[in-house]
């Protein structure tokens, strides 16, 4: 009679196992889906932004830069300053106390080394932006820069348009698409003027075609607008070509 219940006891052992090893499976199929999912949320969470980028500029697609953003009345008047630090290197890492937020013109850092920043690169964020002491440098080389304060850097559709300005000046073969947009932080200098948000400034040698060597007739050129305007930023690179500036054929 022992044989039997010894055989019973071993048929309940292998249920045992075979159960235990059932919910081993579905345990290890769940840490497996688990660890999938969060795989999944990972990768979502990091290609959003991009495809929201995407998404939001296709409107821009077929419009002119003069289209995009607030009307040029959003913006002030012109003005200028006369210029100095033509050809003025310091050496890269040297910081530079600039008189005007932002700067458009002055010393800057050295071409040898850092500066000025490659034309590649139209948009920038306050976490990858080059420093002022090189973004200076480009101004002297004929690019037009847009500077955007922490407020409209919070501005969902502030930065729509930004992006959709930038994307206008693809390329680095022409020169006329020297531009780029920057963010201007409290840790840069002194705030805009109150309810401006967008600066654009330029160096100029007094119009196109100037004698780069008399720097008597450098300015330093500033509009100021309250939120992005592609027309009015059209209007003032016009005024203010590439060719307008102390190094206008330097990259």
């Amino acid at each position: 009679m022992a044989k039997p219940a010894k055989n019973d006891r071993q048929a309940v052992i292998d249920s045992i196992r075979k159960k235990q090893k059932g919910a081993d499976k579905r345990r290890g199929f769940a840490i497996v889906g688990v660890c999938s999912l969060v795989a999944l949320l990972l990768i979502g969470a990091a290609a959003y932004q991009p495809i929201k980028d995407w998404w939001d500029l296709r409107k821009f697609n077929d419009i002119d830069i003069s289209s995009i953003g607030a009307p040029a009345s959003a913006c002030q008047d012109i003005t200028t300053k006369a210029a100095n630090g033509s050809s003025e290197h310091v050496p890269t890492g040297q910081t530079v106390d600039y008189e005007d937020s932002p700067p458009a013109f002055g010393a800057h850092w050295n071409e040898a080394n850092v500066a000025p920043d490659p034309m590649e690169r139209k948009l920038y964020t306050a976490e990858d932006r080059p420093e002022v002491e090189a973004l200076v440098h480009n101004l002297e080389h004929g690019y037009t820069v847009l500077w955007y304060d922490e407020t409209a850097a919070a501005d969902d559709e502030m930065m729509d348009d930004i992006r959709g300005i930038a994307t206008k000046f693809k390329g680095t073969s022409n020169l006329r698409l020297k531009f780029k947009a920057v963010p201007w932080t409290e840790e840069d200098g002194e705030a805009f003027p109150d309810g401006q948000h967008i600066a654009y400034t330029h160096w100029s040698i007094g119009g196109a075609g100037n004698d780069v060597s008399d720097t008597s007739t450098q300015v330093g050129v500033w509009q100021y607008c309250a939120e992005p305007s592609g027309e009015a930023l059209e209007d003032f690179m016009i005024e203010y070509p590439y060719m307008d500036s102390p190094e206008p054929n330097a990259m």
